[in-house]
């Protein structure tokens, strides 16, 4: 049997607020584990690392909660590099979308270049100077890129983590994007592939993110705010409504990306059980995409 490696990251100390640090949980009693083992995966829990709460940060309000998250990303590239070099595929359950960050740091770890699909309404390239909202998930891909302004409060070992070819974002909105992160994808020539093309042809769209990385192998984050928040609503963030794909989309691309065999690695993020709990299908409904996608 193919194994397939499980680690929770229940920490909302970068994100806008509590709740996404009980996503791992709720993917769990959700059924995400047990599905996967029935579609053929050997499961291999390895359980939550350190939980971690969203607190206002009044000292630091620019960067809140900077030394907990830190502290959290360092916390996971130690725990997920263990687990890939076991050569198995493995599944980050966060949290914060700032577990992207440590999932790279991981690759970096075991000594191979990292490379990410970053699936996301949002760019996350952000930095305390460029924006004063001071949530460190909205800043997560600045930092992995070393941009002015961001040192080395996330890269986790080696700065910058990612290089522009090593970052290739599928499902962005550009008018949710900021200025200053609208200059750094012109500036560094970032592959963007949009919202809309994601929504008419996932497959298609992922595939074009997947070719524009450097060659190598690769992993894959899900912010789910890039879904539509009336088809799902399950994301911290409850602004993207009737845009962007439904899960059944979201489905689709993923499976396009896990199926490629340079694929290593999904991480997940942004998940609030307590917006999710609006709705008793949007759970299963993610769960059985997750499934369908890692199983093929």
């Amino acid at each position: 049997m193919r194994r397939l490696r499980i680690l929770g990251v229940p920490s909302s100390a970068g994100a806008y607020c509590v709740g996404v640090e009980l996503a791992p949980a709720a993917l769990r009693a959700a059924g995400l584990p047990s599905s996967l083992q029935d579609r053929g995966w050997d499961v291999v829990d390895a359980g939550d690392l350190t939980q971690r709460r969203w607190v206002p940060d009044r000292a630091n309000p620019f960067l809140q909660n900077v030394d907990e998250e830190s502290a959290s990303v360092r916390e996971l590239a130690e725990a997920a590099a263990a687990l890939l070099r076991t050569g198995d595929r493995v599944l980050i359950l966060g949290g914060s979308c700032t577990v992207a960050v440590g999932l790279c740091a991981a690759v970096s770890r075991t000594g191979e270049q990292p490379r990410i699909v970053y699936l996301d309404r949002h760019l996350d390239l952000n930095t305390p100077q460029s924006t004063d909202e001071g949530s460190l998930s909205w800043m997560g891909m600045a930092h992995a890129l070393g941009l002015p302004g961001t040192g080395a409060l996330l890269s986790a070992g080696q700065i910058p983590l990612l290089t522009p070819a090593d970052l290739a974002y599928l499902g962005v909105d550009m008018e949710a994007t900021t200025e200053g992160e609208r200059k750094a994808v012109a500036e560094l020539r970032l592959t963007v592939v949009a919202q809309d093309d994601l929504v008419n042809d996932p497959r298609r769209a992922a595939q074009a993110a997947r070719d524009a990385l450097s060659p190598g192998e690769f992993v894959i984050h899900v912010d789910v705010d890039v879904l539509d928040f009336l088809d799902a609503p399950i994301a911290e963030n409850v602004n993207g409504r009737n845009s962007g794909p439904t899960i059944a989309q979201l489905g689709a691309a993923l499976s396009t990306l896990w199926s490629d065999p340079q694929c290593r690695a999904l991480s997940i993020g942004q998940l609030d059980p307590a917006h999710a709990a609006s709705d008793p299908t949007a759970l299963p409904r993610l769960v059985d995409a997750l499934t369908g996608a890692l199983c093929r």
